[in-house]
């Protein structure tokens, strides 16, 4: 009887075994996974994974929905396990591609596709930018302070007005001026007219910008390096791009989202539906380390990390924009 036990754990376990030795994984990004932004956290979601487990990733970019299509068909026919789909804009494409393909479990990003085989994770960029804007308040001397999203979406809303509720917390007559970059996709890859809103900003007495913007805001990071003002970077931790400037960052843990989604099928776990995640969940917070060490005092850091704390317990409750289609503070 225990050898019987013990002949059919082993069977599990070398099956177990080879079923992650065969394991087909993809990701598609969105654009270039060198953005030092956005996809780039996918990247590094990606590489962690394939270190820690020494599986291969196929990887993919597109730059249109048409093109995501196209992409996801070819993977899929692959007869891939799973593929992650980084950003909102391929939701439709992952919609309709995984309805085609449902042995294959798709990971969207940043956005909600329907289907027994899709999980889609969301992020509560509002908790992560109220963070930020505690430091902003903190640190500004002006007490004016600047946001600029990148395409005008509910989204980025969300971020500024997160941002403001954090700076607000800390003192209710701080300026916010505000921006968007523009209404269509290329919003998010103009780095010049980032660096011309954010230069306008400082001209009107902002000290703090926090760009929310893809690669668009490593205009606006530059700018505030060549003013020599402050500058708040987004999605992965930008801190390392202009030591000195580099207030802190809002990180957007999209390295995490994809690498738990890899680790938990390697494991046998897929569940589908959606998922939103925040600072209780790893999915949000900000960036302190040697690049921005010496601008953020030791007030600083306790106000934030208390902030953050009570977000998480849930004593203070972030305002989302989406849910309530305004910013009322």
């Amino acid at each position: 009887m225990k050898l019987s036990i013990i002949c059919l754990a082993l069977t599990t376990l070398v099956t177990s075994a080879a079923h992650a030795a065969d394991l087909k994984l993809a990701v598609v990004y969105d654009g270039s996974k060198f953005d030092r932004s956005f996809s780039q956290s996918a990247s590094d979601g990606v590489e962690r994974f394939k270190k820690e487990t020494r599986l291969p990733v196929l990887e993919a970019q597109v730059n249109s929905t048409t093109q995501s299509e196209q992409v996801l068909r070819s993977l899929a026919r692959k007869n891939v396990d799973m593929i992650a789909v980084i950003s909102f804009s391929q939701a439709q494409a992952v919609q309709t591609v995984a309805g085609e393909y449902p042995k294959v479990k798709f990971v969207l990003i940043d956005g909600v596709a329907k289907g027994d085989n899709v999980k889609s994770v969301l992020f509560k960029e509002e908790e992560g930018s109220y963070l930020v804007g505690v430091a902003a308040a903190m640190a500004s001397k002006s007490k004016k302070i600047g946001f600029i999203g990148g395409m005008d979406i509910p989204l980025i809303r969300a971020f500024a007005c997160g941002y403001e509720q954090g700076a607000k917390a800390v003192d209710p007559k701080v300026e916010l001026s505000q921006n968007m970059v523009g209404t269509t996709s290329s919003a998010w890859n103009d780095p010049a007219k980032g660096g011309e809103l954010a230069r306008a900003q400082f001209e009107r007495g902002v000290d703090v910008v926090f760009g929310a913007a893809g690669g668009t805001g490593l205009g606006i990071l530059q700018t505030a390096k060549e003013k020599g003002q402050l500058a708040i970077g987004v999605n992965s931790n930008q801190n390392y791009l202009y030591p000195g400037t580099m207030l802190t960052s809002m990180m957007k843990r999209v390295d995490n989202a994809v690498y738990d989604s890899f680790m938990q099928l390697k494991a046998g776990h897929f569940q589908s539906g959606v998922t939103s995640v925040g600072l209780k969940e790893g999915g949000v917070d900000w960036a302190l380390d040697k690049d921005n060490r010496a601008l953020v005092s030791p007030a600083m850091e306790k106000r934030i990390n208390a902030a953050r704390q009570d977000i998480i317990s849930g004593k203070i409750k972030v305002i989302d924009y989406r849910a309530a289609n305004s910013c009322t503070i």
